[in-house]
């Protein structure tokens, strides 16, 4: 076949050079195709010799089409060759194979033609949210936001040239019209699927319910969006089902089981989110859709399927609307081997937008690590055999009618009762070691001082795998007629994962030899279900990646065509070098990355007071948390209470309210304080009682949206450096200084930056609010790293005097 109709003519003198270059022996290319199917560019992956070359396998990933010459003129292809074309066709490539003057081609494998994309304009797209266009149209107090438009741009660029964008968007910026617009337009003129990732609930309701509709409004375009949640939120009518026939053994619980199963009924949804109650977890996990038990097509409630109809709604989305929990369960199904080509977790996708980004390396941290806990364990054991008042239940007691394994209910009896007594006999001794510790990490330094829990966890291991032994044996026994009963499907699920506690045990025991992942115990403590019971205390023992940066850029970045990422606090400093760090992107190429910073546009320079008072006792002070208390009082006072107060230790909390909370009272202040409500209710009565002050730590940090005069001083109590005695944290430190670098100044201090800005963030939620953001750490100003955290938040009215001076400046700044 005459080369030119396959090459255009400038590629075919770029070859014919590359031949020549090579002494006329062979070259491997990786050559790129229009939508013509003409090759358009060719890159060189190797040179070889005249009857050989290797093939470049990093090069071909990114190929339409994998070329190479046979300086014979003999282009009919080899063995070796026919082995290189079986690779192209199971990933949508081409084969050629041409002489040395390219002037013949022989087509061993025809090449898929790419998908003519269509590419956004990126001021066309700007004009929907710009002076003149749709959005303005809706409002006679329309004002054209230029940090939104310029954010949108440079989304849009992050679609056309698939590059990775970061992306950075101060409060108020619109981020959401900034990427939805975009997505959608790219989705549907493209066809292609776009998932949008964020960190909150409420967030992932807000876009569902209020922002795409509103950005179908703007731009005209009709698309299908879809919330997907995690398959455990809806209820399996199987397992439903199933769990009725043994309805007593929910005991105090079966009041609320009959309220699910009458709710089920009726629910469209089946999401538990919309029942009007909150089910014990005891319940929920009974009937819950889990992955590993579904039945799929065998099922008998398949055309009822809760979990199903989501999908099928899925399938044809333009938008996916998920957490970042749920997303990473979908690149780990890809990872281990779904690929990224078919359906997984979520149906197949190339373009990620992930809002409120700061919070991704946490996430894929929770979800890559596997806990073991002596609840877990006895959960599972309990659903293959349990006995109650000489009573035997369980999937192996339903095994046993269709098994032809003889006499294994007693040998069941005594494997699981061995289990319990070695997940307990663990637990004992873990909380021993733990002694008045509440966490530690096993490592070469202390590891003599845990024998005793490891030689626990091997026989934990042990024991598992005798009992998990005889579960497959009754399997096997089971005819092929028999495999489709519902116990069966059960059990195998609970197989699997007592297999992944086998695993996890054997990694404990083998600690040493996974120096990528970080092994520690935590004492965890669950409040009494009934009042005048006691706490309960068990031992949650981990496994945590040590660094996630590879498995993110494996996963996500590498083979993702576009990956958005944006939230109001991605830099410490002036840089986004640490995040890209952290999660990853430092791994994809200079050229593929795009980022950018928008300024919010809310007037911080006038409505806005950062303050700190220069006479408090550093927080290594004995004096510190005295001078917090009186403090605190004296400037939620000065404020007419609506303060939040943010802590980095419950203690400090709980010590500052108590002395705090009756002279608040006395003052006609509300005094709220974390742990007295659930979240939302509390931020609900925070936000509607003016007068109120809540206390807080930790998770509220971020998350709280509190416009108007009901948060108008946020007072941040200690800079929020990580816990020094967290085990993952301690891990990855030490990593750093083992590697010459300086763990405080990589790790600690751009952690606490981010976090900080967050706190800093809750202050003004709209363009009118107005308040004081007061730091009672004057590291903040007095040590040298200080300036990372001052020049991370906006330029605002700043002051750093004494305590007294900075009460009568909050008391005259509010005094509006």
């Amino acid at each position: 076949m005459d080369a030119h109709d396959r090459f255009t003519q400038s590629t075919i003198t770029a070859m014919r050079r590359d031949i020549e270059q090579a002494h006329g022996n062979e070259v491997f290319w990786a050559g790129t195709i229009n939508s013509d199917g003409r090759i358009i560019s060719v890159t060189v992956g190797a040179r070889g010799q005249a009857d050989e070359v290797v093939v470049n396998q990093a090069l071909s990933h990114e190929a339409h089409v994998l070329i190479h010459n046979h300086p014979s003129g003999y282009l009919e292809p080899s063995d070796a060759d026919m082995n290189v074309a079986m690779s192209a066709t199971e990933t949508s490539q081409g084969f050629y194979i041409v002489n040395n003057d390219v002037s013949e081609v022989y087509v061993v494998v025809e090449p898929v033609k790419p998908k003519e994309i269509k590419k956004l304009d990126e001021e066309e797209t700007a004009f929907f949210i710009s002076n003149g266009g749709p959005l303005s149209r809706q409002s006679s107090h329309f004002e054209e936001r230029k940090s939104q438009v310029e954010l949108l741009k440079k989304i849009c660029t992050a679609f056309n040239e698939s590059k990775i964008g970061v992306f950075e968007a101060g409060t108020g910026v619109g981020k959401s019209y900034a990427y939805l617009i975009p997505s959608m337009l790219w989705a549907v003129d493209n066809h292609e699927r776009v998932v949008i990732s964020t960190g909150t609930i409420n967030l992932q309701q807000q876009l569902i319910e209020k922002d795409i509709p509103a950005a179908q409004e703007i731009t005209g375009k009709k698309i299908k969006a879809v919330l997907v949640k995690g398959r455990q939120n809806y209820v399996c009518m199987r397992r439903l089902s199933d769990a009725a026939m043994e309805r007593d053994l929910f005991n105090e619980d079966t009041e609320v089981f009959d309220k699910i199963v009458d709710w089920a009924k009726t629910s469209p949804t089946g999401s538990k989110s919309d029942l009007s109650f909150l089910p014990p977890d005891s319940v929920w996990t009974r009937i819950n859709s889990e992955s590993d038990g579904c039945m799929g097509g065998r099922c008998r409630f398949r055309e009822q399927c809760f979990v199903m109809k989501v999908r099928k709604e899925a399938s044809d989305a333009n938008l996916l609307v998920v957490n970042h929990h749920l997303l990473f369960a979908d690149i780990e199904s890809r990872m281990n081997g779904v690929g990224y080509e078919d359906a997984a977790v979520l149906p197949p996708y190339k373009r990620i937008v992930f809002d409120e980004a700061h919070g991704i390396e946490d996430s894929a941290t929770s979800f890559f690590s596997e806990t073991l806990t002596n609840f877990k364990i006895n959960k599972q054991i309990n659903l293959m055999y349990r006995s109650r008042r000489s009573n035997i239940a369980g999937f192996l007691v339903q095994l046993a009618t269709i098994s032809t394994s003889e006499d294994f209910l007693g040998k069941a009896s005594e494997a699981a009762g061995l289990i319990k007594d070695t997940v307990s006999e663990l637990d004992i001794v873990a909380q021993e070691i733990l002694g008045n510790e509440s966490s530690a990490r096993i490592y070469a330094e202390n590891a003599s001082s845990f024998v005793t829990v490891l030689n626990a966890m091997e026989r934990l291991r042990s024991a598992m795998g005798t009992f998990t032994g005889m579960v497959r044996e009754v399997l096997e026994n089971i005819s092929d007629d028999d495999k489709d009963m519902p116990c069966v499907w059960e059990s195998k699920m609970v197989l699997r994962r007592l297999d992944e506690s086998v695993k996890l045990c054997k990694h404990f025991v083998d600690w040493s030899e996974h120096g990528d992942s970080v092994f520690w115990l935590q004492k965890v403590r669950l409040p009494p279900k009934k009042q005048g019971d006691e706490w309960t205390t068990f031992v949650q023992f981990t496994e945590t990646p040590l660094d996630i940066a590879p498995l993110m850029n494996m996963g996500v970045f590498e083979p993702m065509s576009s990956v958005v990422c944006t939230s109001a606090t991605l830099r410490t400093g002036t840089t986004f070098n640490y995040w890209l760090k952290r999660t990853g992107i430092n791994f994809v190429e200079e050229d593929r990355q795009c980022t950018g910073v928008f300024d919010s546009p809310f007037p911080y320079k006038t409505n806005a007071l950062f303050a700190v008072p220069n006479d408090a006792p550093f927080p290594s002070s004995p004096q510190f948390q005295n001078y917090i208390e009186n403090t605190i009082l004296r400037m939620i006072i000065a404020a007419g209470g609506r303060t939040l107060v943010l802590f980095t230790s419950y203690d400090s909390l709980r010590h500052s309210f108590n002395a705090c909370r009756l002279q608040m009272i006395d003052a006609g202040i509300t005094a709220l304080k974390q742990g007295d409500d659930d979240r939302f209710r509390l931020l609900e009565r925070f936000k509607d009682d003016r007068t109120s002050v809540l206390f807080a730590t930790d998770s509220y940090w971020e998350g709280v949206d509190v416009p108007g005069e009901s948060l108008s001083q946020v007072i941040i109590v200690k800079l929020p450096f990580a816990v020094p005695n967290d085990p993952v944290f301690t891990a990855r430190s030490e990593a750093i200084e083992k590697r010459g670098g300086s763990s405080f100044m990589e790790l600690s201090v751009p952690g606490a930056v981010i976090k900080f800005r967050q706190g800093f963030g809750r202050l003004m939620r709209r363009s009118t609010d107005y308040g004081v953001v007061t730091v009672l750490d004057r590291r903040i100003v007095e040590n040298k790293y200080g300036r990372q955290f001052t020049t991370s938040v906006p330029m605002t009215k700043r002051l750093y005097s004494s305590t007294e001076d900075t009460i009568s400046a909050i008391r005259h700044f509010l005094d509006r």
